[in-house]
């Protein structure tokens, strides 16, 4: 199960460390977040029946990790301390200035806005986007609407 878990986290590792940029604002704060996540799939790993795909599951831990605010600043990983993971952030080194003016515009965002927008930007349709949040996809596409919006006035102060 150990060799699984390593397996899967190594191969899906972006999706964490997506949701850790979107709720983090510096390396430390990342990496803390990033570890409580693992953390928290760990633990739940054990009961993953494959009722939904693992990325799924994956992102719902992830947002619900970052969301609950579960990050402390001494995490003990007793289970993990003798796992190595491959750990490789892919953040791009260069963001244009249109990027950048929009992950500043998602800052202001609330938890759950946030999730929602990273999810959207992935591709996620929003059954999926229901599934992982926990709302309806018809609450995700009016969320999403107003996010939109709300995006677009920020970003348009911002110029």
């Amino acid at each position: 199960m150990e060799q699984l878990f390593v397996q899967t986290i190594n191969q899906h590792q972006g999706i964490l460390h997506k949701v850790c940029r979107i709720y983090c604002h510096n390396q430390e704060d990342h990496n803390d977040l990033f570890q409580e996540i693992v953390l928290q799939l760990w633990k739940a790993f054990p009961s993953f029946r494959s009722e939904s795909k693992i990325t799924t599951w994956m992102y719902r831990i992830a947002l619900n990790t970052a969301i609950s605010g579960l990050r402390k600043k001494k995490i003990t990983l007793t289970a993990l301390e003798n796992i190595s993971f491959q750990i490789e952030d892919k953040k791009e080194l260069t963001i244009d200035e249109d990027l950048q003016q929009l992950y500043k515009a998602i800052e202001y965002l609330s938890d759950v806005e946030k999730s929602i927008v990273l999810l959207y930007l992935e591709d996620k349709p929003y059954e999926e986007i229901a599934e992982i949040t926990g709302i309806t996809a018809n609450y995700v596409a009016v969320k999403m609407n107003r996010i939109k919006e709300k995006l677009r006035t920020l970003l348009k102060t911002e110029r």
